[in-house]
């Protein structure tokens, strides 16, 4: 009797544990399920902007193109990975898989890496054509993006993704930051008037750029600028660059072909030559950089020295760093809301708990809202300085 009495009792806890198991399993195959689904993502003017953001790099440059889209994700956005052909194809095909390794960047399905990529020559007008490429490709791909952003593999964001929503809403949907001049300088001898022809364009192999021995003149059917190559352009303006419904794009184009550093005057030069456009310019890159006096090829190295300059500009990104510099985890900490290492920076659409466990970004609620941070009134102090410069046009296509 006593035997039967505890198989009895052996038979209800079993039952029990076997039933707590099920329900375990199934809230756990619901949780699973549910963060399939991503939130449903509303776009146009009754919703904060979104961006489309171009990422470039080289040779090694995987890991860190990884880390960059991570600092700047957000399920509103749109990304573009391309590492350079000189990179190998294994460096490309772990990139992929990293990004594919992102819950959120599954479910949402925002962020392309480039399978057949193209040269880049440094001094060479290929630069131009991978940005053209690029932003071809995203407007094929998504139609609610409001601006297209360049970034290398040595850039970092002093901004999240909610602070640069949250200020970029103030903006005029049509408005493009970009810094230009017509004040040519010493560029006029030594960027415009050589010939300069870039073997990345026709060449199936890696070839250094040659000169001309003939120069030619300055032209005078369009206006020549310059200026920083790092530019937020409006979606408008690029329709009209790829799309091309006049044929000043194309002028341009082939004009560029034969600059050197092509990408700091051939966006400049085509907006400010357009009747349509020149006035949506505005005058800045919105870049944290330290510069030599003369200036040299690129910017210093940024480090913890220069931690709180950066922190307190009011520029939205930096310029440039090394390998994973302590600097960058000192900006996760301090300015992206402690995001952690392989993990998105936590934004208002992440709900997840805070532990070393659990990635914050690895649940999701409603992607359509913002909430700035500190950083987005520095950047919004310096975004209402530059919109009074616009709107005054003193600063514009001069």
């Amino acid at each position: 009797m006593i035997g039967a009495e505890k198989k009895c009792l052996f038979t209800l806890f079993t039952a029990a544990f076997l039933s707590l198991i099920l329900l375990l399993l199934s809230s756990i195959s619901a949780f699973s399920s549910q963060k399939a689904f991503p939130s449903l993502v509303q776009r146009g003017a009754h919703y904060p902007p979104a961006f489309a953001y171009f990422i470039s790099g080289g040779r090694g440059d995987a890991d860190r193109i990884f880390r960059l889209l991570l600092a700047i994700y957000h399920p509103r956005n749109r990304y573009l990975l391309h590492l350079g052909r000189d990179a190998t194809d294994e460096e490309r095909v772990r990139l992929s898989s990293e990004v594919m390794s992102v819950p959120a960047i599954r479910a949402f399905g925002n962020v392309d890496v480039v399978g057949k990529a193209d040269y880049v020559t440094y001094l060479g007008s290929t630069n131009v054509a991978i940005t053209l490429r690029a932003a071809a490709i995203m407007l094929k791909l998504d139609s609610g993006w409001d601006w297209f952003i360049t970034l290398s593999a040595r850039d970092y964001p002093l901004i999240t993704q909610d602070d640069l929503s949250h200020v970029f809403s103030s903006f005029g949907r049509d408005l493009n930051v970009i810094d230009h001049t017509s004040d040519l300088g010493w560029k006029e001898g030594d960027r415009f008037n050589p010939i300069l022809v870039d073997p990345g364009l026709y060449l199936a192999r890696r070839s250094q750029i040659f000169q001309a021995t003939q120069k030619r003149p300055t032209p005078d059917a369009f206006k020549l600028f310059t200026g920083s190559p790092w530019v937020i352009l409006s979606r408008s303006f690029l329709e009209y660059c790829i799309f091309a419904w006049d044929n000043l794009p194309r002028t341009l184009l082939m004009y560029f072909t034969n600059v050197k550093l092509s990408q700091e005057g051939y966006f400049h030069s085509v907006i400010c030559n357009a009747p349509e456009f020149k006035n949506t310019t505005v005058n800045a890159d919105l870049r944290y950089m330290i510069w030599d006096n003369p200036p040299k090829m690129e910017p210093h190295f940024l480090n913890v020295s220069v931690f709180d300059q950066m922190a307190e500009s009011g520029a939205a990104f930096a310029r440039q760093f090394a390998i994973d510099d302590p600097v960058l985890d000192m900006i996760d900490y301090k300015i992206l809301r402690g995001r952690g290492r392989y993990r998105a920076a936590p934004g208002a659409w992440c709900t997840g708990g805070r532990s070393w466990w659990m990635d914050p970004c690895s649940q999701w609620g409603d992607a359509n809202i913002v909430q700035p941070g500190p950083q987005a009134k520095k950047l919004q102090e310096s975004v209402s300085n530059l919109l009074e410069d616009w709107s005054s046009h003193n600063n514009q296509c001069q």
